[in-house]
């Protein structure tokens, strides 16, 4: 069983360390000799913590916002833009300021998960088999949730598991780069996938 707190020495155990003092032969009387304290492993008492005085407070008054946000991880725009250039610089340029326009669409806005991975698939096979080269994918920017419960919930499913797709096999063997669309084109709704050659 532990104890909870050092503690002193008993007027008893004083008076035994004074009679085993008194017989014992030091070994190296050159040395200092140990306190009680130090021989039984005891730690000197520590001051106690005082208590923190809790600040008055009154029902209705409004407090400063402590809590951190949910999403600590990188933005998708974030993630999108340190993505190393794979297509044409002037091109991608072209791309980013929605100067070229994409050559189809598709709209897996308000789908599951589950029905939006098979369309996006089939979508992007058809793109490339057809040789186009720029496609849009819409996927909306995702309803506002009530966010005040333990666990954090991301707005816009589709918009976050959407470049994941692309970006992994089997699409990634066509698609050569994801970029966020231009406003004219659906802005953080939507993105633009840049497809391989046709070979």
């Amino acid at each position: 069983m532990s104890r909870k707190g050092p503690r002193g020495l008993t007027p008893e155990e004083r008076a035994l360390w004074q009679k085993v003092t008194q017989k014992a032969t030091p070994l190296h009387p050159d040395r200092p000799q140990p306190t009680p304290q130090e021989v039984l492993h005891i730690a000197p008492e520590r001051p106690q913590p005082q208590p923190q005085a809790i600040p008055n407070f009154t029902i209705g008054q409004k407090t400063a916002d402590t809590m951190l946000p949910h999403n600590l991880s990188p933005s998708i725009s974030e993630t999108l833009g340190i993505q190393p250039v794979q297509m044409d610089r002037k091109a991608h340029a072209q791309l980013r300021r929605g100067k070229i326009r994409p050559e189809s669409r598709i709209d897996l806005h308000g789908m599951t998960l589950a029905r939006a991975h098979p369309e996006l698939n089939r979508f992007i096979f058809d793109a490339h088999a057809r040789g186009r080269r720029l496609v849009l994918v819409i996927t909306g920017k995702g309803k506002d949730r009530d966010s005040d419960g333990p666990i954090p919930v991301r707005r816009g499913v589709l918009k976050h598991q959407v470049p994941h797709w692309l970006t992994t096999p089997p699409l990634s063997h066509v698609v050569l780069q994801v970029a966020e669309a231009h406003l004219k084109h659906g802005g953080k709704g939507a993105y633009y996938v840049y497809l391989r050659r046709k070979r």
